[in-house]
């Protein structure tokens, strides 16, 4: 990658498309030479393990931790009415700014709740109570007869035996 872009005059677009890889790599390696402190041409003493080893010196191999949020207050936030996660991500990135992009973020939240003992029991005689399941927030309907309502959907609580 060095030698195109400084003998060929190459840009990092152009070197990237030319070894088929990502542009974002071709900028990190020029990026970390710049950091190391090398010059072109590169002395002739210096091999491609002694290359790598000045390139790579700070990298020691182990993933970096990011500030994990609280994810119980997470947890308490997303049931108030108009909560996105996305919302959420955006003010915990505004406080740790080095922390998870949204993705990885939505992963593990998703991992985190997956942990949670959700289990509510209610004993009830079939037929004996409907329940039901309102839509959150809603758009106002208004049905023909000039009555305003608000969708909702009901089931009876009851099973079913064969």
């Amino acid at each position: 990658m060095l030698r195109p872009h400084f003998e060929g005059g190459l840009t990092n677009w152009q070197v990237a498309w030319s070894l088929s890889v990502s542009h974002s790599t071709v900028n990190d390696l020029l990026g970390r030479f710049q950091v190391a402190g090398l010059d072109w041409p590169l002395p002739e003493d210096l091999d491609e393990a002694a290359l790598e080893a000045e390139l790579y010196s700070g990298n020691t191999g182990k993933s970096r931790r990011r500030p994990e949020p609280d994810w119980n207050q997470i947890h308490r936030e997303l049931s108030r009415k108009g909560v996105t996660l996305q919302l959420l991500w955006l003010e915990y990135k505004d406080r740790r700014p080095d922390g998870y992009q949204y993705p990885q973020f939505c992963e593990r939240c998703r991992l985190w709740s997956g942990k949670l003992d959700v289990v509510m029991r209610q004993d009830h005689r079939a037929g004996e109570k409907v329940f039901v399941d309102f839509a959150g927030q809603t758009v106002p309907l208004t049905d023909p007869r000039d009555r305003p309502g608000e969708p909702s959907s009901g089931v009876r609580g009851h099973l079913w035996s064969l």
